[in-house]
């Protein structure tokens, strides 16, 4: 057995357990722990969960599903009727027709850029990534999966469209799936952050299996922290300034100096210190990210703001 299906029967193996009488948190933290070892087991249970989704939607099976319209209990399914229903969606590396065929492990990759970078990644599948600053991604393209992993910062995504295939993003405990679409996710911490441009997202939280996804479309805004999600629709105009960082600007709409320095000093090195006594002050328009030093003396000569430097530390107050 090759370590690629060894790493899908795993996986299955995994997924029959959760489902039987008895899943422990031990277990889950077991669980946790085999996913975090690489990509390829996360890729995998993925698959696998997807998979087993498809077989819930079977009903014509004979009589032994006892009534049950949805939500089969995998500990009694007869052990042939499971077997076959693996064959057939292909899980576990087998087939019974040429189209199932085992297809070869996805292409993995990571890219990043630095303070103030940008970089676009095209990928195997046709899709492009567009990567701000301070960003990480890993990426997983197959020819039957499409998985990339947002470990930090944002990226934009365009992703082309192939039939029946979803392009996962996973980001923290979240999960992005569109088919073919254009959106970007930023992560800070525990906060994700997702605008669409066109067509249809779904947003899921990965760790509470049984919560409802949020559906965004574009103009749609989802902002998601623990396990709660806030969706602003049809603000064409907030993911328009979201997204001017792709212009090496930044646009703010009367955001306090606070945010609006916190936001600067993601692209650059020069860090903007503002004093309490001028966080507060409301500012707006758009101003190109890697020139702090000119926003700086703009709040001087705009709002008579006190401007020191040190080093690489600037530091603003009334």
């Amino acid at each position: 057995m090759s370590r690629h299906s060894a790493i899908e029967d795993k996986a299955l193996d995994w997924l029959i357990r959760r489902d039987e009488p008895g899943w422990s948190e031990d277990d889950q933290a077991e669980l946790d722990e085999w996913l975090q070892e690489s990509m390829a087991n996360r890729a995998a249970w993925l698959r696998a969960e997807h998979g087993w989704a498809q077989a819930d939607r079977v009903r014509s099976l004979g009589d032994w599903d006892h009534g049950q319209t949805h939500g089969y209990r995998r500990s009694w399914w007869p052990p042939a009727i499971a077997a076959s229903l693996l064959l057939a969606l292909g899980i576990g590396g087998y087939s019974l027709a040429p189209e199932f065929i085992h297809q070869p492990e996805a292409q993995q990759a990571r890219f990043d850029t630095p303070i103030g970078g940008h970089k676009i990644i095209s990928l195997a599948d046709g899709s492009r990534i567009e990567l701000n600053t301070q960003s990480v991604v890993r990426t997983a393209i197959g020819e039957t999966s499409r998985d990339v992993w947002l470990d930090s910062g944002e990226a934009y995504f365009e992703v082309r469209h192939r039939a029946g295939e979803p392009f996962v993003v996973h980001a923290g405990s979240r999960t992005i799936t569109v088919l073919g679409t254009k959106f970007s996710v930023r992560r800070d911490g525990d906060r994700v952050t997702v605008n669409v441009v066109e067509g249809r997202v779904r947003v899921d939280d990965s760790q509470q299996r049984d919560t409802s996804a949020a559906i965004i479309t574009a103009g749609d805004t989802a902002i998601t922290r623990g396990g709660s999600t806030l969706i602003a629709a049809k603000s064409e105009e907030r993911v328009e300034s979201a997204l001017a960082w792709r212009d090496g600007m930044l646009t703010f709409n009367l955001n306090p100096l606070s945010e609006v320095a916190a936001e600067f000093n993601r692209y650059n090195r020069t860090q903007l210190e503002v004093d309490p006594s001028a966080a507060s002050i409301p500012i707006g328009g758009t101003f190109q990210a890697s020139n702090v030093d000119a926003f700086a003396r703009l709040l001087h000569d705009a709002y008579g703001l006190r401007i020191e430097q040190d080093g690489e530390r600037v530091r603003i107050s009334e």
